[in-house]
């Protein structure tokens, strides 16, 4: 049998971890995706700019490896790529990245200041980060990220 657990946190300028879904109350219809998703959205909208990619990342890291008896632990992490107005340098986040060798983390750059996504991604670990400037190619982002997970494993 296949079991899987999964939870679903975010950050923004305002916190380095906001808990939208908990993997031990998954949402349980269409109604409460649909709400999960609408939460999601409404803080994305709401919150301080800011950055805690890197505080973010590395909670979810910690928390993904603190998961028992896991046959795969995997964070993925989606960022507008606009660290370099933060300060961020792109080793600090490669070195999170590769911080926890039993957790596959992943990084997703949604849109981007002139090429810095693509700059970020010659940087951090090699097939760990992907760029898109539309939103509807995530899912086969998503796809390539699982089938990765499942080859290495």
């Amino acid at each position: 049998a296949v079991v899987s657990t999964q939870s679903t946190g975010g950050h923004s300028g305002e916190h380095p971890h906001i808990s939208f879904l908990s993997r031990e109350r998954p949402p349980s219809n269409q109604k409460q995706r649909l709400q999960l998703i609408e939460e999601m959205h409404a803080h994305s909208q709401f919150c301080w700019s800011g950055d805690n990619t890197v505080s973010g990342l590395k909670r979810a890291i910690s928390h993904a490896a603190s998961i028992p008896d896991a046959d795969e632990r995997i964070v993925v992490a989606f960022s507008d790529a606009n660290l370099k107005r933060y300060f961020i340098r792109p080793s600090t986040i490669g070195e999170a990245m590769t911080s926890n060798p039993d957790v596959s983390v992943f990084m997703v750059f949604i849109g981007s200041l002139g090429n810095e996504a693509q700059q970020l991604r010659k940087v951090l670990p090699g097939g760990r980060s992907f760029v898109t400037m539309d939103t509807k190619e995530i899912p086969v982002i998503l796809q390539q990220i699982f089938a990765t997970s499942i080859m290495n494993t």
